[in-house]
């Protein structure tokens, strides 16, 4: 009886844990665009406490609304407690996910205001509170995840058949599509150039830790879409780990071409500037290039 309840008690951690790992992937998937906004950082900083309450209720609202057809949590919820409940932990994480990477990038230090520092958290936090909330909606898991219901092949599958060098191949282009598609509005904007004077040291590197925990809890973690479907695959670099690493390669490759595609770095900058750009703009290349795996 005892062994039972503490598998049952470990069996219960797991699932909250997929499913705060998920909340946060889709956080990250829905915020991270928004994060590298200049304006949202000089409204969170000049707006007042009434409208910083006005904000967080009107996204505790629509968390709410949202979490009642979907939600993060892998079982929807059945009751008003429970969808309360719901909401009220996205939000919170939202403002976690939120306040660590206004950290990381500088925008919040211990020189910033404290009033300062709450506005940019709060205004900051509602897209990721709203992409913590459509989770599942991102890239929802299929019953069988191994396999497609219809019988019908992915898209990379239609053009790649199986291999281990096709997969591997059919991986490395969806990560280059993922990472284009959320970093290419990014990588010509002024935000990178700010971020990468305020970025360094210590910062840098952390910058580079959470690409690689997002890259890895999107795809391999997070149980959204086909997770169980990669996990079986044999391409030249399958493993989660080494997969990890290759497509965060991938994806900063992907970065320092939209980067010279837009004239931010060249073959004349100095390559220390040079490479924090790649990294500043890595991060969202990395989510991007996460998504793309589990969508293509």
């Amino acid at each position: 009886m005892a062994k039972s309840k503490r598998r049952l008690r470990r069996s219960q951690l797991n699932h909250e844990l997929d499913d705060l790992v998920r909340g946060i992937c889709g956080g990250f998937l829905f915020g991270v665009p928004l994060l590298y906004t200049v304006e949202v950082w000089w409204i969170g900083s000049i707006v007042t406490p009434p409208r910083l309450i006005a904000a967080l209720l009107i996204t505790l609202i629509v968390v709410y609304l949202l979490s009642q057809t979907e939600g993060f949590r892998k079982a929807r919820a059945t009751t008003e407690r429970e969808a309360i409940g719901d909401a009220i932990e996205a939000v919170a994480l939202g403002l976690v996910c939120a306040a660590l990477m206004l950290v990381i990038l500088r925008q919040v230090t211990f020189e910033t205001r404290l009033s300062e520092a709450l506005g940019k958290i709060i205004f900051e936090s509602v897209p990721f509170s709203l992409g913590v909330a459509l989770a599942n909606q991102f890239l929802r898991e299929n019953e069988d995840s191994t396999s497609d219901p219809t019988g019908k092949p992915s898209l990379s599958q239609r053009f790649f058949p199986e291999g281990n060098l096709n997969e591997t191949v059919a991986d490395i282009g969806a990560t280059l599509i993922g990472a284009t598609i959320i970093a290419f509005s990014i990588a010509p904007t002024d935000e990178v150039m700010m971020l990468v004077s305020a970025v360094d040291g210590p910062w840098l590197l952390l910058t580079v830790v959470i690409s690689l925990i997002l890259s890895y809890s999107i795809v391999f973690q997070a149980n959204f879409t086909r997770q169980g479907q990669r996990q079986l695959q044999k391409g030249l670099f399958q493993s989660p780990l080494s997969e990890t690493v290759i497509s965060y390669l991938v994806s900063l490759l992907a970065a320092a071409l939209m980067l010279g595609f837009f004239r931010q770095i060249s073959l004349a900058t100095p390559w220390d500037l040079a490479f924090r750009h790649i990294l500043i703009l890595g991060l969202p290349a990395t989510i991007g290039g996460a998504a793309g795996r589990l969508a293509l």
